[in-house]
């Protein structure tokens, strides 16, 4: 093989070639010190230790880069070998790193690669992959690639063969020039999401209602703690801050419970005012309230302790500072003389409710920490009204808006008890709920209610995304992920239960639930664990969600995250449903057209869905789902259609993997001759890896359908991500709290 200088140098791509060669000198320092670290006095190592060096798990490809790399076959490699077998890969052009590539895939070293070696190796790269096919696939795969690849029917491929099958996938080709620091790979660090920029157009066109409440509610407090401090200016700076600061604090804890109405705020959500307030970030002011609560408190109490100290030391004063702090005696206050005694029990409960609400109780399997401290609202007002004497005056609105929506909420859900006539325990602890639909239950795509199931926990509800769509009107579903404690209880107790448990009614039932499903279909594969059954249970809601608002987009990219496909496949159903509704066939021709897609209802002139899951397995959630989506578009030409589909699987190694790159070739031919994916049956390909979102956002803005709305699903983390590249394409972007 030929050793070239640098292409870096060479690459037109200038800026790419440069980032190469950084990644490329980066490396190859990890590697060194990899080696020196593992290495032992002889300098050299050893089969096992060069898989530790390098992370390299696969013993297939292990072994292949061992020998490669092992130029004397002595059985161990010296730092002076390695370092001249990947010098030549970094800076060899794309023809040596193409014949590296060949030996890799050629086992037995004959200069020829037969069907039971690429065999072997696309076997490998399904391990790394953690990708499960059949024994038959996995030779459909193999004689695919293999019958393309071997052009005179020899019976191996040879490296011109392969060359040339390569030159039918640029992807690939293009994979090879770019960088070996993609061939061996060192452990991923932790990088933190870019944070947006706010001071640019972008961030004030998605932030500018929450900027300019916020600001609302900075001027009212400062405005509030103005006027109190003034009005007691002649009792000294100790009590003007206690009195400021207890002014706003008659706000905050009166509003603060505003913020989690959520029947009112769901009824705003269908009214001008959600153009104007920031109804989704609900729980974000009302964390921010429970803060400057806990922040004003204390400098209340601190200042009341200031003025006690002072008053204590007077001599004109008969108490002494603990009488003040803690005792009725001094007569302070309007009830009593209860205000110091309440004071420091609010201050006790108050912090209290702070800790338990912390993100490390609430999601590591003590949610019921978090919900009966926070329950402690209640005698925190009551002790609140004998405190301060204009307390009751704040209340009196925001407590009866409060205890009318809890008592409509009550009636409601305990009108009537309901059933979950159905269960389906799906992959990944995934818990498929079918229950009863109340003839009242009115809910738009998208939204969620709160669940209660006696045998589970007799006293608590939880939120769950309604998967199933509004047409569907006989049953109401529920997609649950196994992630706390309670719904770890409710996936195990339908593991463990008997199917038999149930009515002798239960054929009947099931026929009746599966004709009431026929439209719209089915929303999974068939379920590993199926279950037919009468449990009891209670539902509170419908609420609204950000996604009330795709109806009313051009252009909608919904973005889900494993489990969050949840409100998307609710959403998906309904605008298919009423898109099926404009179409019309001619009886005579067949001819089909589609008939004012846009009114009040429904603006959408495009579609896109972007599903990104970790395993294989996640996609048989809502894969029959897809699959009739995918029909219901089959007659339209690829570049026209209304939705369309983007799958991915982050654990799948991508094309820039020298160990994926067969893979890929032989996935590419089999969905292109079958017109299916191997991986999930559906028309359209699963992507390996994680999306690049400056393209694909690139592409969707490129489409020109109108203005673009992203609405997400899923992880904080890749929230924070795409908030970013949607304020660089100036994309409005809507986060479902997850």
């Amino acid at each position: 093989m030929s050793m070239p200088g640098d292409t870096a140098q060479a690459d037109p791509e200038g800026c790419r070639g440069i980032m190469s060669a950084k990644e490329d000198a980066k490396w190859l320092q990890w590697v060194t010190h990899q080696f020196e670290t593992i290495a032992g006095e002889d300098r050299e190592i050893n089969l096992q230790e060069f898989k530790t060096a390098l992370n390299v798990k696969e013993s297939f490809f292990a072994e292949r880069f061992f020998a490669l790399f092992d130029s004397d076959g002595s059985g161990t490699i010296t730092l002076q070998e390695l370092q001249e077998a990947l010098t030549l890969l970094i800076h060899g052009n794309p023809m040596d790193k193409l014949k590296f590539l060949f030996q890799v895939y050629d086992v037995d070293g004959n200069g020829s690669i037969d069907a039971d070696e690429l065999r072997t190796v696309l076997q490998s790269c399904l391990l790394e992959s953690a990708i499960s096919l059949s024994e038959e696939k996995l030779d459909q795969l193999t004689l695919a690639l293999f019958e393309s690849a071997d052009k005179d029917c020899s019976g191996d491929i040879t490296f011109e063969e392969l060359r040339d099958e390569l030159q039918h996938f640029p992807g690939v080709m293009e994979n090879l020039t770019i960088s070996a620091a993609h061939w061996l790979k060192p452990p991923a660090t932790k990088r933190h999401p870019p944070r947006p920029r706010p001071l640019t157009s972008a961030y004030w066109h998605n932030h500018r209602s929450q900027l300019l409440c916020l600001a609302a509610y900075t001027g009212l407090h400062v405005l509030l703690f103005a006027l109190a401090a003034s009005a007691h200016r002649a009792l000294g700076i100790s009590v003007m801050v206690a009195k400021g600061c207890g002014q706003c604090l008659n706000f905050d804890c009166s509003f603060i419970t505003v913020l989690m109405l959520r029947r009112c705020l769901t009824w705003l959500r269908a009214t001008w005012l959600a153009q104007v307030l920031p109804l989704d970030q609900n729980i974000q002011f009302h964390q921010l309230m429970g803060y400057v609560v806990v922040g004003l408190s204390l400098v209340h109490t601190v200042a009341h302790v200031v003025n006690f100290v002072l008053q204590a030391r007077s001599e004109s004063s008969p108490f002494q500072f603990w009488e003040l702090l803690l005792t009725t005696r001094p007569g302070i206050g309007w009830v009593h003389g209860l205000a110091s005694p309440t004071g420091v029990a609010l201050l006790l409960l108050l912090l209290l409710m702070f800790a338990c609400s912390s993100s490390c109780i609430r999601r590591s399997g003590h949610f019921e920490v978090f919900y009966w401290t926070h329950l402690s609202y209640l005698p925190m007002w009551l002790l609140l009204i004998l405190h301060g004497p204009n307390f009751w005056k704040w209340l009196l609105v925001p407590g009866i808006l409060f205890f009318l929506e809890k008592a409509v909420g009550l009636a409601v859900s305990r009108m009537a008890a309901l059933s979950i006539v159905e269960v389906n325990l799906l992959p990944s602890k995934v818990t498929h709920l079918l229950i009863k639909r109340p003839p009242l239950f009115n809910y738009r795509p998208g939204d969620y209610l709160y669940l209660n199931i006696p045998t589970i926990a007799r006293y608590e509800w939880h939120p769950f995304t309604i998967s199933s769509a509004p047409e569907q009107k006989d049953t109401i579903w529920l997609h649950i992920r196994s992630e706390g404690q309670w719904t770890n209880r409710l996936y195990e107790s339908f593991k463990a239960s008997d199917p038999v448990d149930c009515d002798s009614k239960r054929l009947s039932r099931s026929l009746r639930m599966r004709r009431s499903q026929r439209r719209p279909p089915v929303s999974e594969m068939p379920p590993e664990n199926h279950q037919l059954c009468n449990i009891k249970c209670y539902i509170d809601g419908p609420y609204g969600t950000p996604t009330r608002r795709i109806f009313a987009s051009e252009h909608a990219v919904l973005i889900g995250a494993g489990i969050g496909i949840t409100p998307f496949a609710s959403i998906l159903q309904s605008i298919m449903y009423r898109y099926q509704k404009r179409k019309h066939i001619c009886p005579n021709c067949q001819h089909c057209w589609m008939e004012g897609i846009q009114d009040d209802d429904m603006k959408l002139h495009k579609v896109d869905f972007i599903w990104i899951n970790r395993d294989q397995r996640s996609f048989e959630w809502f894969v029959s789902l897809l699959t009739k989506l995918e029909m219901d578009q089959a007659e339209e030409p690829q570049d026209g259609r209304f939705l369309e589909l983007h799958m991915y699987m982050t654990s799948a190694l991508g094309k820039n993997d020298m160990k994926a790159i067969g893979l890929q070739m032989a996935l590419d031919l089999v969905a292109k001759k079958e017109k299916k994916d191997s991986i999930t049956g559906l028309q359209t390909r699963t992507q390996p890896g994680r999306p690049d979102w400056n393209k694909v956002f690139q592409k969707v803005a490129a489409e020109k359908k109108g203005k673009v709305q992203v609405f997400f699903c899923g992880s904080p983390a890749l929230a924070k991500v795409l908030k970013v590249h949607c304020e660089q394409f100036g994309f409005r972007f809507f986060q479902e709290n997850f």
